[in-house]
């Protein structure tokens, strides 16, 4: 038994050196790692989803849906070669997006577009809900905030800069509509697109009041 004793103790004296001498992995940083789960979750939207549907659109005449989504009493406009999806539903199956809240998200190779409603009775400034779709840490204000009335409702947009996905140029907006409160973002891959996004949905959005 001492002899096994006298082998095995040079080995362990060793493990304990090469343990002892292993580098330390570096502290993680917060601001990186909510990065990196937020550019996660964008990639891993599908890149098909699947067709919105559409509620009919009152018109006299024919009347072309490429590029609206209406749904949940309200329309809005988005580029003809994507399409919104329920990303309530899609997260939760048993609690899809409805009149009182909700969630979209359309999505392709380069851009993504994120629209987020809440009903808020006797609201008129949208600025609390342009807070709540930026992510901190992620999307920086540019530019100064443009704060407008058109149609009667608040409307209020910035530019963005953003580390949430590789798309690093981006915008968002809020504004006022009836009894509830929306806000859009979107991520693209140049600098001068998200306003004119912005304008052509803001454009073709009607939600019954306006």
């Amino acid at each position: 038994m001492k002899n096994h004793a006298r082998n095995f103790l040079p080995a362990i004296l060793i493990l304990f050196l090469l343990i002892s001498c292993a580098p330390k992995a570096p502290t993680p940083d917060i601001n990186q790692q909510i990065n990196q789960i937020v550019a996660a979750t964008l990639m891993a939207l599908p890149t098909n989803p699947p067709p919105p549907t559409f509620t009919p659109y009152p018109s006299p005449t024919p009347f072309d849906l490429a590029g609206f989504f209406c749904e949940y009493q309200f329309c809005i406009g988005h580029p003809k070669d994507i399409s919104f999806f329920d990303l309530s539903a899609q997260k939760n199956p048993l609690a899809p997006s409805s009149y009182e809240m909700g969630l979209l998200a359309a999505v392709n190779n380069s851009t993504y577009i994120q629209v987020i409603w809440q009903r808020a009775p006797g609201t008129n400034d949208p600025q609390f809900l342009l807070d709540l779709i930026l992510i901190n840490q992620a999307d920086t204000r540019t530019g100064n905030l443009d704060v407008k009335l058109e149609r009667g409702m608040n409307v209020v947009y910035t530019a963005l800069n953003s580390t949430a996905t590789i798309l690093p140029y981006g915008g968002a907006g809020a504004w006022t509509c009836g009894d509830r409160v929306f806000a859009w973002k979107t991520y693209t891959q140049q600098a001068d697109t998200p306003a004119s996004m912005f304008a052509e949905a803001l454009a073709k959005f009607t939600c019954g009041q306006n």
